[in-house]
């Protein structure tokens, strides 16, 4: 029997997902051998998200996905998680939730650049953004000023992981952190990381991942 598509896993779990309070930021179906499946489902609120609430979550996408039937007598293993740092800001709400943290910044060809020396890449602080465009704030601790960028000029942007905090007049600019946001500079504090770690990334990710005797998941290698 042919696995479902990830189209049709978002459908089965999008309202279980809206009900607990997130939004449903993609599904990713990839064989984990000849024999089954991993099914990630990646979730995402405006606050931080406790890892109770996720394995509520998890539970409730296992159920459904088994009630479905989709996957047959396929085994699969499902993992419920939030974005890594290393999420590219895509959409209004990504750039909403980044208040007050650092980005790189890719502008499209052809922009011109708010940067001082003009490059088309720079780092910059989020500040407060709307269905058009994004205040950033440019010149780091030393420097700090904040400019308006459309959010069509920008063609990738990614949160940077931070080892300090940044400075008081940086922050203030940018309008603070957003409401239920790490503060930026928190990952090495909580996590122990340091400028050497190789997974920097998964700094701010929550990951549950579902284990039952259900015949059609929990097979971990």
């Amino acid at each position: 029997m042919p696995m479902p598509t990830e189209e049709r896993v978002s459908q089965l779990v999008a309202e279980l997902v809206e009900r607990r309070g997130f939004d449903l930021e993609g599904v990713s179906i990839s064989a984990a051998g000849t024999a089954h499946a991993k099914v990630k489902v990646t979730v995402d609120s405006d606050e931080a998200a406790p890892l109770d609430v996720v394995a509520k979550l998890s539970s409730e996408i296992s159920e459904t996905l088994d009630e479905a039937g989709d996957f047959g007598e396929t085994p699969y293993l499902l993992e419920v998680t939030t974005p890594g740092i290393d999420r590219p800001l895509t959409e209004l709400r990504h750039w909403r939730r980044a208040q007050g943290r650092k980005v790189k910044v890719t502008l499209r060809t052809g922009v011109t650049s708010p940067q001082e020396k003009g490059k088309p890449r720079f780092e910059a602080r989020v500040g407060a953004a709307t269905e058009e465009q994004v205040a950033l704030v440019l010149g780091g601790k030393r420097n700090p000023h904040r400019v308006t960028v459309p959010l069509a000029d920008i063609e990738f942007a990614v949160v940077q992981v931070e080892f300090s905090p940044p400075g008081a007049a940086e922050l203030e600019l940018a309008g603070g952190v957003a409401p239920g946001r790490p503060q930026p500079g928190a990952e090495a504090v909580d996590t122990g990381a340091s400028p050497d770690d190789d997974d920097d990334d998964e700094a701010d990710e929550v990951t549950e991942e579902a284990v039952s005797d259900s015949p059609t998941e929990g097979i971990v290698e």
